[in-house]
């Protein structure tokens, strides 16, 4: 059967992947499987071949046959696993390697031949699909987006959400090395004059969004020598300066070195000091806001592309959070009540907190299916640690705080004080307190949102009920509405039968 989102389901209610791209890209060969929603979909499976298809072209203009033959193995045996699968919906690019290669025409053939359907992608198709992806993530995006490959770099104008005008350049990981070869200033040189090519992307402003492997493996670093309290560098953001000096201590760093830091791989870790290199001029020429990497790219680009309006107009975190919600106990229907009933005593923390509060909201509600004890563990797992789309580090510390509220443990984390400031954590705590009590009334059921009300009068706290409900109220409700009275600095009073608000008594 499949889902109202599109999703292929067994008669069991496992969920099962349904869509899958294959990037035959200069440096490697990826399958990547998705599952979920159409909006935010999941990784099902990530394999990759390291091919190394492009390291020889400014040479011989041609692709190894030891790469292309590496290249192939690999893609025979994604064919397989994809047949394995009983996907059907998958979409197979090549990009720069196979684009300026001489023997590329040929090379296709083969891949053909392995019963797969590849399309050659332009400079500005694979330019624009990258800032598709970057779209998909962050919804009215503002700025510019710089793809690394191997290959190529990509940049492309973003407005508002949509792609403006944008360009393929020479500058990929596996060129960067023969041009630093010849010195860091001929490297400066060469990457000064191929931006040249691209003088419109000086005039665009605003955050340089970073999509690539060698980019994550950049923030991963710098993260990882701030002792910064997340993990998963997407939504990861440098100011210009600190990344320029970063950079300029990369781009003389040792490989080995590099690659003994944990989440950098050594397939990364030997082309980052020429990429550290290189973004150093791009900081200089570019003149950008911010850096913010970007986990989605081409791949996310190519699903993105194919969604329809009301499809793109979902918010991403939502449609990711309630599809991994879902089976651990919590409805998007059921949190959309519990957010309902909360939101007279929910203060703001600013644009989006109805969003960020409601994905808290489903998280919560997941988080009372888990054991005591492992709940506020896997809660900080969830919120700062799994990898959302569609919010930055700061809302990711709020829901944290939240989902800390409505474990009975609103004061917040040293770890998050570093992301958000301590009022707007105290702010998402209460909501969580708030949450807490919502689910202590009556199981927080259907029935008992309907036949209460929460609601604040200045420095008044109001509880109440329908009078046939009195037995809800019981010691443990009346407890955890004044730990939330307490938290909001307010007097907490418990209504049963009179009107509705119960100001009164």
């Amino acid at each position: 059967m499949t889902t109202s989102s599109g999703t292929r389901r067994t008669n069991g209610g496992e969920y099962r992947p349904d869509r899958a791209v294959i990037d035959i890209g200069s440096n490697t060969v990826r399958l990547v499987v998705y599952t979920g929603s159409r909006r935010a979909p999941a990784v099902y499976l990530n394999e990759k071949v390291t091919a190394r298809l492009g390291r020889d072209l400014m040479g011989s203009g041609k692709m190894p046959d030891k790469a292309m033959d590496l290249a192939l193995g690999g893609l025979a045996r994604f064919a397989v696993i994809l047949k394995d699968l009983e996907v059907a919906d998958v979409q197979c690019v090549a990009t720069a390697a196979v684009r300026d290669a001489s023997n590329g025409p040929k090379f296709l053939d083969r891949v053909r031949a392995l019963g797969l359907e590849p399309r050659l992608l332009s400079g500005e198709e694979e330019a624009r699909y990258a800032a598709l992806g970057v779209i998909g993530a962050f919804p009215k995006a503002q700025g510019l987006v710089a793809d690394l490959g191997g290959g190529s770099l990509e940049l492309v104008e973003l407005a508002g959400g949509e792609c403006g005008q944008g360009v393929s350049l020479p500058l990929g990981t596996l060129r960067l090395a023969p041009m630093r070869a010849k010195g860091d200033e001929a490297l400066r040189k060469g990457v000064a004059a191929a931006l040249d090519q691209a003088r419109w992307a000086a005039e665009v402003g605003g955050p340089l969004y970073l999509v690539g492997g060698t980019w994550r493996a950049l923030a991963t670093l710098a993260m990882h020598r701030t002792r910064y309290p997340l993990t998963d560098p997407h939504a990861f953001t440098l100011d210009p300066a600190r990344a320029a000096k970063l950079c300029k201590r990369l781009a003389q760093s040792n490989p080995e070195e590099l690659s003994a830091v944990e989440g950098i791989p050594s397939s990364r870790a030997a082309g980052l000091p020429d990429a550290a290199a290189m973004l150093r001029v791009m900081i200089q020429k570019l003149k950008p806001s911010a850096l913010v990497i970007s986990s989605w790219g081409l791949r996310e680009g190519l699903l993105f592309d194919r969604l329809d309006p009301a499809e793109r107009a979902q918010d991403p975190l939502i449609a990711a959070v309630s599809r991994f919600t879902a089976p651990r106990g919590a409805s998007l229907n059921a949190a959309t009540m519990m957010a309902g009933w909360t939101s007279a005593v929910a203060q703001s923390v600013g644009k989006g907190s109805e969003t960020l509060r409601l994905a808290a909201t489903l998280l919560a509600k997941a988080q009372v299916h888990l054991e005591p004890n492992m709940r506020l563990r896997h809660s900080d797992d969830w919120a700062l640690d799994k990898r959302w789309i569609g919010v930055d580090h700061r809302g990711r510390a709020l829901i944290a705080a939240a989902l800390h509220g409505a474990a009975g443990r609103p004061e917040p984390p040293l770890r998050l004080l570093g992301l958000a400031s301590e009022a707007d954590l105290r702010v998402a705590a209460g909501w969580g307190l708030a949450l807490r009590l919502c689910r202590r009334i009556g199981a927080g059921t259907r029935a008992s949102l309907l036949t209460s009300r929460l609601s604040r009068h200045e420095d008044r706290l109001v509880l109440w009920l329908e009078p046939e409900r009195a037995p809800l109220a019981s010691d443990q409700v009346v407890s955890e509405l004044n730990a939330l009275a307490r938290w909001l600095g307010c007097e907490a009073h418990l209504v049963v039968g009179e009107a509705q608000g119960g100001i009164a008594g």
